[in-house]
């Protein structure tokens, strides 16, 4: 009996795990174009010691070159392969909220960097990508992929 009720207490534990895990910007989510509601790309954002960086893993917009350059990108990214861009860097999650801030996104069409706020909504399901500069920005709501 025993080891019945530890089975279950252990499948129950992971079923539980993965509700936990999803509200966190970690996961892979597909960027959505907020001028047609069409897939741009799938994103994915990883942590890397309690630093999120994430990065372009494929272009989805129908009739997307797989070997697109970044040719508005400056610097060390110009002319670098969308696919494998590095678009997030920097965000660390703020103290007693469920908010990753501090850190940069990039935005591949025109080469700039803002100032990034990620929020996870929905459960985690969503995720509300906010990228400005002062007063000034707009906020994308990506859609998780895994």
């Amino acid at each position: 009996m025993k080891t019945y009720q530890a089975l279950t207490a252990i499948a129950l534990s992971a079923l539980a795990l993965p509700a936990l895990a999803q509200l966190t910007p970690v996961g892979t989510w597909k960027s959505v174009d907020e001028k047609t509601g069409q897939p741009k790309s799938e994103i994915v954002i990883e942590d890397q010691g309690g630093v999120l960086q994430g990065r372009v893993q494929q272009l989805l917009r129908p009739g997307a070159d797989p070997k697109a350059l970044c040719v508005e990108c400056k610097d060390a990214l110009k002319d670098q392969p969308m696919v494998g861009l590095p678009i997030i860097q920097g965000a660390k999650k703020a103290a007693d909220k469920d908010v990753w801030e501090g850190g940069k996104i990039l935005d591949p069409e025109n080469g700039k960097f803002y100032t990034l706020r990620l929020t996870p909504i929905d459960g985690g399901q969503k995720l509300e990508v906010r990228g400005s500069i002062g007063p000034f920005g707009r906020t994308q709501t990506w859609v998780r992929v895994q």
